[in-house]
Protein backbone atom coordinates (compact mmCIF):
# COMPACT_ATOMS: atom_id res chain seq x y z
CA UNK A 1 0.00 0.00 0.00
CA UNK A 2 1.38 3.42 -0.98
CA UNK A 3 1.73 6.21 1.57
CA UNK A 4 -1.19 8.08 -0.06
CA UNK A 5 -3.42 5.02 -0.04
CA UNK A 6 -2.60 4.47 3.64
CA UNK A 7 -3.47 8.09 4.45
CA UNK A 8 -6.82 7.76 2.71
CA UNK A 9 -7.59 4.48 4.46
CA UNK A 10 -6.80 6.02 7.85
CA UNK A 11 -8.87 9.13 7.10
CA UNK A 12 -11.91 7.10 6.09
CA UNK A 13 -11.56 4.87 9.12
CA UNK A 14 -11.58 7.83 11.51
CA UNK A 15 -14.55 9.33 9.64
CA UNK A 16 -16.53 6.11 10.06
CA UNK A 17 -16.35 5.13 6.39
CA UNK A 18 -13.50 2.65 6.59
CA UNK A 19 -15.69 -0.27 5.49
CA UNK A 20 -17.30 1.59 2.59
CA UNK A 21 -17.15 0.29 -0.95
CA UNK A 22 -15.16 2.71 -3.10
CA UNK A 23 -15.51 3.51 -6.80
CA UNK A 24 -13.66 6.06 -8.92
CA UNK A 25 -16.00 8.92 -9.76
CA UNK A 26 -14.08 11.60 -11.64
CA UNK A 27 -10.86 13.49 -12.20
CA UNK A 28 -10.26 16.89 -13.77
CA UNK A 29 -7.60 19.23 -15.14
CA UNK A 30 -6.05 19.55 -11.69
CA UNK A 31 -4.46 16.85 -9.52
CA UNK A 32 -7.75 16.22 -7.73
CA UNK A 33 -9.68 12.98 -8.04
CA UNK A 34 -12.98 11.84 -6.59
CA UNK A 35 -14.41 8.53 -5.37
CA UNK A 36 -17.97 7.62 -4.49
CA UNK A 37 -18.26 5.69 -1.23
CA UNK A 38 -21.15 3.41 -0.38
CA UNK A 39 -21.86 2.16 3.13
CA UNK A 40 -25.15 0.33 3.25
CA UNK A 41 -27.75 2.74 1.84
CA UNK A 42 -25.57 5.81 2.54
CA UNK A 43 -23.23 7.41 0.03
CA UNK A 44 -20.57 10.10 0.21
CA UNK A 45 -17.84 11.50 -2.04
CA UNK A 46 -14.13 11.46 -1.25
CA UNK A 47 -12.12 14.39 -2.61
CA UNK A 48 -8.44 13.48 -2.87
CA UNK A 49 -6.55 16.75 -3.34
CA UNK A 50 -2.85 15.96 -2.72
CA UNK A 51 -0.85 18.68 -0.93
CA UNK A 52 1.40 20.81 -3.10
CA UNK A 53 -1.04 21.23 -5.97
CA UNK A 54 -2.46 24.49 -7.27
CA UNK A 55 -5.79 24.10 -5.45
CA UNK A 56 -6.15 24.58 -1.71
CA UNK A 57 -8.62 22.24 0.03
CA UNK A 58 -8.96 24.81 2.82
CA UNK A 59 -10.25 27.30 0.26
CA UNK A 60 -12.82 24.73 -0.86
CA UNK A 61 -13.94 24.24 2.74
CA UNK A 62 -14.30 27.96 3.43
CA UNK A 63 -16.16 28.63 0.19
CA UNK A 64 -18.48 25.65 0.73
CA UNK A 65 -19.45 27.04 4.12
CA UNK A 66 -20.07 30.49 2.61
CA UNK A 67 -22.27 29.14 -0.17
CA UNK A 68 -24.33 27.01 2.19
CA UNK A 69 -24.71 30.01 4.53
CA UNK A 70 -26.30 31.83 1.58
CA UNK A 71 -28.79 28.99 1.10
CA UNK A 72 -27.06 27.51 -1.93
CA UNK A 73 -26.47 23.80 -2.54
CA UNK A 74 -22.75 23.34 -2.09
CA UNK A 75 -21.94 19.89 -0.67
CA UNK A 76 -21.84 19.58 3.11
CA UNK A 77 -18.38 18.61 4.37
CA UNK A 78 -18.76 15.46 6.45
CA UNK A 79 -15.10 15.17 7.45
CA UNK A 80 -11.83 16.83 6.49
CA UNK A 81 -8.08 16.55 6.89
CA UNK A 82 -6.91 19.72 5.22
CA UNK A 83 -3.24 19.08 5.90
CA UNK A 84 -3.42 15.92 3.82
CA UNK A 85 -5.86 17.32 1.28
CA UNK A 86 -8.70 14.92 2.07
CA UNK A 87 -12.37 15.84 2.30
CA UNK A 88 -15.46 13.69 2.68
CA UNK A 89 -18.40 15.39 1.00
CA UNK A 90 -22.15 15.07 0.79
CA UNK A 91 -23.09 13.14 -2.35
CA UNK A 92 -25.29 15.39 -4.49
CA UNK A 93 -25.90 12.71 -7.10
CA UNK A 94 -25.09 12.24 -10.77
CA UNK A 95 -27.45 14.66 -12.52
CA UNK A 96 -24.83 17.01 -13.89
CA UNK A 97 -26.25 19.62 -16.23
CA UNK A 98 -23.89 18.38 -18.95
CA UNK A 99 -25.16 14.82 -18.63
CA UNK A 100 -28.82 15.80 -18.58
CA UNK A 101 -28.44 18.08 -21.57
CA UNK A 102 -26.59 15.46 -23.57
CA UNK A 103 -29.65 13.24 -23.15
CA UNK A 104 -32.24 15.99 -23.61
CA UNK A 105 -30.89 19.25 -25.12
CA UNK A 106 -34.40 20.75 -25.07
CA UNK A 107 -34.04 21.23 -21.29
CA UNK A 108 -31.27 23.81 -21.70
CA UNK A 109 -33.29 26.94 -20.88
CA UNK A 110 -35.11 25.10 -18.06
CA UNK A 111 -31.80 24.34 -16.36
CA UNK A 112 -29.86 27.48 -17.21
CA UNK A 113 -32.48 29.89 -15.87
CA UNK A 114 -32.09 28.75 -12.22
CA UNK A 115 -28.31 28.63 -12.74
CA UNK A 116 -28.43 32.32 -13.68
CA UNK A 117 -30.60 32.96 -10.62
CA UNK A 118 -27.90 31.36 -8.45
CA UNK A 119 -25.40 33.90 -9.77
CA UNK A 120 -27.77 36.77 -9.07
CA UNK A 121 -28.37 35.47 -5.54
CA UNK A 122 -24.64 35.02 -4.96
CA UNK A 123 -23.74 38.47 -6.21
CA UNK A 124 -26.28 40.23 -3.99
CA UNK A 125 -24.46 38.93 -0.90
CA UNK A 126 -21.32 40.30 0.70
CA UNK A 127 -18.32 38.18 -0.38
CA UNK A 128 -16.09 36.49 2.19
CA UNK A 129 -13.16 38.60 3.35
CA UNK A 130 -9.60 38.07 2.19
CA UNK A 131 -10.33 36.91 -1.36
CA UNK A 132 -7.92 37.74 -4.21
CA UNK A 133 -8.86 40.93 -6.04
CA UNK A 134 -6.88 41.18 -9.27
CA UNK A 135 -6.37 44.38 -11.19
CA UNK A 136 -7.21 44.72 -14.88
CA UNK A 137 -3.51 44.33 -15.64
CA UNK A 138 -3.49 40.99 -13.82
CA UNK A 139 -6.50 39.69 -15.78
CA UNK A 140 -4.80 40.76 -19.02
CA UNK A 141 -1.62 38.99 -17.92
CA UNK A 142 -3.56 35.77 -17.33
CA UNK A 143 -4.94 35.98 -20.87
CA UNK A 144 -1.33 36.14 -22.07
CA UNK A 145 -1.31 32.35 -21.71
CA UNK A 146 -2.68 32.40 -25.27
CA UNK A 147 0.62 33.82 -26.48
CA UNK A 148 2.93 31.99 -24.09
CA UNK A 149 1.48 28.53 -24.66
CA UNK A 150 -0.95 28.31 -27.57
CA UNK A 151 0.89 30.57 -30.03
CA UNK A 152 4.26 29.19 -28.92
CA UNK A 153 3.15 25.57 -29.33
CA UNK A 154 1.65 26.33 -32.74
CA UNK A 155 4.49 28.41 -34.18
CA UNK A 156 7.58 27.86 -32.02
CA UNK A 157 7.67 31.59 -31.30
CA UNK A 158 6.36 33.67 -28.39
CA UNK A 159 4.87 36.90 -29.74
CA UNK A 160 5.64 40.18 -28.01
CA UNK A 161 3.01 40.42 -25.28
CA UNK A 162 3.29 44.18 -24.74
CA UNK A 163 0.72 45.43 -27.28
CA UNK A 164 -1.58 42.51 -26.48
CA UNK A 165 -1.54 43.25 -22.74
CA UNK A 166 -1.98 46.98 -23.32
CA UNK A 167 -5.02 46.52 -25.58
CA UNK A 168 -6.74 44.05 -23.28
CA UNK A 169 -5.95 46.07 -20.16
CA UNK A 170 -7.47 49.16 -21.78
CA UNK A 171 -10.62 47.25 -22.73
CA UNK A 172 -10.94 45.83 -19.22
CA UNK A 173 -10.47 49.25 -17.63
CA UNK A 174 -13.11 50.72 -19.92
CA UNK A 175 -15.75 48.00 -19.73
CA UNK A 176 -15.05 45.44 -16.99
CA UNK A 177 -13.36 47.04 -14.01
CA UNK A 178 -16.25 48.12 -11.81
CA UNK A 179 -17.35 47.09 -8.31
CA UNK A 180 -16.37 43.53 -7.46
CA UNK A 181 -18.56 40.55 -6.66
CA UNK A 182 -17.75 36.98 -5.72
CA UNK A 183 -17.03 34.87 -8.80
CA UNK A 184 -16.60 31.08 -8.73
CA UNK A 185 -14.59 30.97 -12.02
CA UNK A 186 -15.50 27.44 -13.17
CA UNK A 187 -19.26 27.89 -13.28
CA UNK A 188 -20.38 25.63 -16.14
CA UNK A 189 -22.47 22.59 -16.98
CA UNK A 190 -19.97 20.00 -15.73
CA UNK A 191 -19.85 21.64 -12.30
CA UNK A 192 -23.60 22.09 -11.80
CA UNK A 193 -26.03 19.42 -10.59
CA UNK A 194 -29.81 19.39 -10.91
CA UNK A 195 -31.55 18.75 -7.58
CA UNK A 196 -35.29 18.84 -8.40
CA UNK A 197 -36.25 17.75 -4.89
CA UNK A 198 -35.09 21.10 -3.55
CA UNK A 199 -36.63 24.53 -4.07
CA UNK A 200 -35.58 27.81 -5.65
CA UNK A 201 -31.86 28.41 -6.08
CA UNK A 202 -31.17 25.28 -4.00
CA UNK A 203 -32.20 23.19 -7.02
CA UNK A 204 -28.75 23.88 -8.48
CA UNK A 205 -25.91 21.95 -6.86
CA UNK A 206 -22.60 23.80 -7.12
CA UNK A 207 -19.19 22.13 -7.37
CA UNK A 208 -15.56 23.14 -8.00
CA UNK A 209 -15.54 26.59 -6.41
CA UNK A 210 -12.25 26.56 -4.51
CA UNK A 211 -10.77 29.19 -6.83
CA UNK A 212 -13.50 31.69 -5.95
CA UNK A 213 -12.30 35.28 -5.88
CA UNK A 214 -13.45 38.84 -6.45
CA UNK A 215 -14.25 39.75 -10.03
CA UNK A 216 -16.74 41.23 -12.44
CA UNK A 217 -20.47 40.36 -12.49
CA UNK A 218 -20.44 38.98 -16.02
CA UNK A 219 -17.52 36.60 -15.56
CA UNK A 220 -19.40 33.54 -14.27
CA UNK A 221 -22.22 34.23 -16.73
CA UNK A 222 -19.67 33.96 -19.54
CA UNK A 223 -18.37 30.73 -17.97
CA UNK A 224 -21.89 29.31 -18.05
CA UNK A 225 -22.94 30.46 -21.50
CA UNK A 226 -19.62 30.24 -23.37
CA UNK A 227 -18.77 26.76 -22.14
CA UNK A 228 -15.55 25.26 -23.47
CA UNK A 229 -17.05 21.77 -23.24
CA UNK A 230 -20.47 22.15 -24.86
CA UNK A 231 -22.29 24.39 -27.30
CA UNK A 232 -25.00 26.55 -25.78
CA UNK A 233 -27.82 27.44 -28.16
CA UNK A 234 -27.63 31.10 -29.25
CA UNK A 235 -31.27 31.59 -28.21
CA UNK A 236 -30.48 30.27 -24.73
CA UNK A 237 -27.42 32.50 -24.42
CA UNK A 238 -29.41 35.56 -25.45
CA UNK A 239 -32.29 34.74 -23.11
CA UNK A 240 -30.00 34.16 -20.12
CA UNK A 241 -28.09 37.39 -20.74
CA UNK A 242 -31.42 39.23 -20.90
CA UNK A 243 -32.53 37.57 -17.65
CA UNK A 244 -29.30 38.59 -15.89
CA UNK A 245 -29.34 42.15 -17.28
CA UNK A 246 -32.98 42.72 -16.31
CA UNK A 247 -32.50 41.41 -12.78
CA UNK A 248 -29.46 43.63 -12.22
CA UNK A 249 -31.01 46.69 -13.87
CA UNK A 250 -28.13 46.96 -16.35
CA UNK A 251 -28.08 48.86 -19.63
CA UNK A 252 -28.07 46.08 -22.28
CA UNK A 253 -25.67 47.96 -24.56
CA UNK A 254 -23.19 48.64 -21.77
CA UNK A 255 -23.43 45.05 -20.56
CA UNK A 256 -22.82 43.70 -24.07
CA UNK A 257 -19.37 45.32 -24.07
CA UNK A 258 -18.73 44.08 -20.51
CA UNK A 259 -19.68 40.52 -21.53
CA UNK A 260 -17.60 40.54 -24.71
CA UNK A 261 -14.46 41.82 -22.98
CA UNK A 262 -14.73 39.23 -20.20
CA UNK A 263 -15.51 36.55 -22.76
CA UNK A 264 -12.42 37.42 -24.78
CA UNK A 265 -10.22 37.40 -21.68
CA UNK A 266 -11.55 34.03 -20.60
CA UNK A 267 -11.30 32.42 -24.04
CA UNK A 268 -7.72 33.62 -24.48
CA UNK A 269 -6.68 32.25 -21.11
CA UNK A 270 -8.37 28.91 -21.83
CA UNK A 271 -6.60 28.56 -25.19
CA UNK A 272 -3.32 28.88 -23.34
CA UNK A 273 -4.38 26.59 -20.50
CA UNK A 274 -5.41 23.82 -22.89
CA UNK A 275 -2.10 24.04 -24.77
CA UNK A 276 -0.22 24.04 -21.47
CA UNK A 277 -2.12 20.98 -20.26
CA UNK A 278 -0.85 19.19 -23.34
CA UNK A 279 2.74 20.41 -23.27
CA UNK A 280 3.39 20.09 -19.53
CA UNK A 281 0.76 17.77 -18.08
CA UNK A 282 0.55 15.25 -20.91
CA UNK A 283 -3.19 15.81 -21.40
CA UNK A 284 -3.84 16.22 -25.15
CA UNK A 285 -7.58 15.56 -24.83
CA UNK A 286 -8.26 19.22 -24.11
CA UNK A 287 -7.06 20.14 -27.60
CA UNK A 288 -10.30 18.86 -29.11
CA UNK A 289 -12.06 21.69 -27.27
CA UNK A 290 -9.87 24.40 -28.80
CA UNK A 291 -11.98 24.99 -31.96
CA UNK A 292 -15.05 25.72 -29.83
CA UNK A 293 -13.12 28.17 -27.63
CA UNK A 294 -11.65 29.76 -30.74
CA UNK A 295 -15.14 30.34 -32.11
CA UNK A 296 -16.19 31.95 -28.83
CA UNK A 297 -13.12 34.17 -28.93
CA UNK A 298 -13.93 35.34 -32.46
CA UNK A 299 -17.50 36.21 -31.49
CA UNK A 300 -16.27 38.26 -28.56
CA UNK A 301 -13.57 39.99 -30.58
CA UNK A 302 -16.20 41.10 -33.10
CA UNK A 303 -17.52 43.62 -30.57
CA UNK A 304 -16.36 47.18 -31.40
CA UNK A 305 -14.93 47.57 -27.90
CA UNK A 306 -12.28 45.00 -28.81
CA UNK A 307 -11.21 46.27 -32.23
CA UNK A 308 -7.61 46.92 -31.14
CA UNK A 309 -7.27 43.56 -29.44
CA UNK A 310 -8.80 41.78 -32.44
CA UNK A 311 -6.17 43.20 -34.77
CA UNK A 312 -3.40 41.97 -32.47
CA UNK A 313 -4.94 38.53 -32.08
CA UNK A 314 -5.41 38.22 -35.85
CA UNK A 315 -1.70 38.90 -36.27
CA UNK A 316 -0.38 36.67 -33.48
CA UNK A 317 -2.72 33.72 -32.93
CA UNK A 318 -2.91 31.09 -35.68
CA UNK A 319 -6.21 29.51 -36.63
CA UNK A 320 -6.50 26.12 -34.86
CA UNK A 321 -6.58 24.01 -38.02
CA UNK A 322 -6.33 20.22 -37.73
CA UNK A 323 -2.68 20.56 -38.76
CA UNK A 324 -1.94 23.10 -36.01
CA UNK A 325 -3.66 21.00 -33.35
CA UNK A 326 -1.79 17.90 -34.53
CA UNK A 327 1.48 19.83 -34.26
CA UNK A 328 0.67 20.79 -30.68
CA UNK A 329 -0.38 17.25 -29.79
CA UNK A 330 2.89 15.87 -31.13
CA UNK A 331 4.65 17.93 -28.46
CA UNK A 332 2.66 16.28 -25.68
CA UNK A 333 5.09 14.32 -23.47
CA UNK A 334 4.58 10.61 -22.92
CA UNK A 335 5.64 11.16 -19.31
CA UNK A 336 3.99 14.37 -18.07
CA UNK A 337 5.83 16.67 -15.69
CA UNK A 338 3.13 16.37 -13.01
Amino acid sequence: MTDRAAEITAFLSVAGWGQAARRHLAGDASDRRYERLRLGAATAVLMDNPPGGADDPAAFSVMAQHLRHLGLSAPTILAEDLGRGLLLLEDLGDDLFARLLQTDPAREAELYAPAVDVLLHLQRATPPSGLPDLAAEDWAGAAGFALDWYAFAATGQKPDATPFAAALTAALHAHADGPRVLILRDYHAENLLWLPGREGVRRVGVLDFQLGQLGQPGYDLVSLLQDARRDVAPATEAAMIARFVAARGEDPTVFAAHYAVLGAQRALRILGVFARLCLLAGKPGYLRLVPRVWGQLQRNLSHPALADLRAICDATLPLPTPEILQKIEQQCPASPSR
